[in-house]
């Protein structure tokens, strides 16, 4: 066919039409969410641990995004913000046509009565380490461990939980063991979906509550670990891994700053879903991370995390981290993550680092203000 004027006209005139009647497709796959508690993201293989088992979590990392720097806004074993995103979020997906089952450990009747027709949304809570029943074949996995590599130090002077802190090579015995444990109960839900042919559009969705601390800093436990409170990056960083092989990259890592309160607006951004009203952690979403892109050029990602943990708050870019302790009164914290990565020198009144320290003071001052303590 010759291009002529009339038809370059009509085309270009028709472009804009044909344009605007073009719709978004929405992706609308079964959401799994599995949400772990006492898990620190150092403790996993696929975060580099080397003397703990963890298969089951090391392979969804490895089919799918693993975010190395998450964190957790409310670094404690209960109340987490992992928990309060997941039941926004079901809330949200059962008014986008969701089909949403509650929080369980034993998900199994649930997904035998999915069917492709209608997307599903389900959150699995692992046990703590601390809470499964260990089979004997996994103690004895760890029965020579001496766990050198895990950098435990002897008791602190404000460690709350000294009695764990005896015989901290047998204690993380047992957490490993357990850790190892709450591994293999990933096995059901990920045989299921694989047996009722769900697999293949189901995002898997792997984080967890809070972190924890196995003797690093001579301390026992969460953020509570201590007095005054802590927020040792033991505590506050988690494992964050998106698996979906037939949409997200396979074998990637994200160094992007992200956190527990952006998973709401990310899976909604992804599913075309409202977040629901009412006061929550302000999010972001950061869906252009997962599919392995960078932001928008007029978008732009802030790259610091936030947590608060009684009258203790943190605000942690990709390098820095501040802690403030009741707004600043003290006693305060600044560490230089890159040369300081086991939190060991306090550069807080250092001048060299003031103009860093009061950025992060002015960001946290904000997200304060946005986000008040109840």
């Amino acid at each position: 066919m010759t291009l002529n004027r009339r038809h370059f006209l009509f085309g270009a005139l028709a472009a804009p039409a044909m344009a605007a009647k073009k719709r978004v497709t929405v992706v609308r796959p079964n959401i799994l969410v599995i949400i772990a508690h006492d898990l620190g993201a150092y403790m996993l293989g696929c975060y580099g641990n080397k003397e703990v088992r963890t298969p089951n979590i090391d392979r969804l990392a490895q089919m799918g995004v693993r975010f190395a720097n998450n964190f957790c806004t409310v670094p404690a074993s209960s109340g987490s913000t992992a928990e309060l995103q997941e039941a926004k979020l079901s809330e949200a997906l059962a008014a986008a046509g969701y089909n949403c089952g509650p929080s369980t450990a034993n998900p199994g009747e649930f997904l035998d009565a999915q069917t492709p027709a209608k997307p599903f949304f389900l959150t699995v809570a692992l046990s703590s380490p601390f809470a499964v029943s260990i089979p004997q074949k996994n103690l004895d996995l760890y029965a020579a461990t001496n766990f050198e590599s895990i950098g435990w130090e002897p008791v602190a002077p404000n460690a709350t939980h000294k009695q764990m802190l005896t015989d901290v090579p047998g204690n993380l015995r047992k957490y490993s063991a357990g850790l190892t444990t709450v591994d293999e109960q990933m096995a059901a839900p990920l045989s299921k979906l694989h047996e009722r042919g769900l697999s293949d559009n189901t995002l898997i969705i792997f984080t967890s509550g809070n972190g924890y601390l196995l003797g690093r800093h001579g301390l026992w436990g969460d953020g509570a670990a201590s007095e005054p409170v802590n927020l040792y990056e033991e505590v506050v960083r988690t494992p964050m891994i998106w698996s979906w092989p037939a949409r997200f990259p396979p074998q990637t890592v994200r160094n992007d700053v992200v956190s527990s309160y952006d998973l709401l607006p990310t899976v909604c951004e992804l599913t075309g879903a409202t977040p629901p009203a009412g006061r929550i952690p302000a999010g972001r979403s950061y869906l252009p991370f997962v599919y392995g892109r960078r932001m928008p050029k007029k978008q732009t990602w802030p790259g610091i995390a936030f947590g608060r943990l009684r009258h203790t708050e943190m605000a942690r870019d990709d390098r820095y981290k501040l802690i403030l302790r009741e707004q600043g009164k003290g006693p305060n914290e600044l560490y230089d993550e890159v040369t300081d990565p086991g939190e060991k020198t306090n550069q807080y009144d250092n001048p060299q680092f003031v103009s860093v320290r009061d950025q992060l003071a002015a960001a946290l001052s904000n997200w304060r203000g946005q986000n008040p303590q109840h």
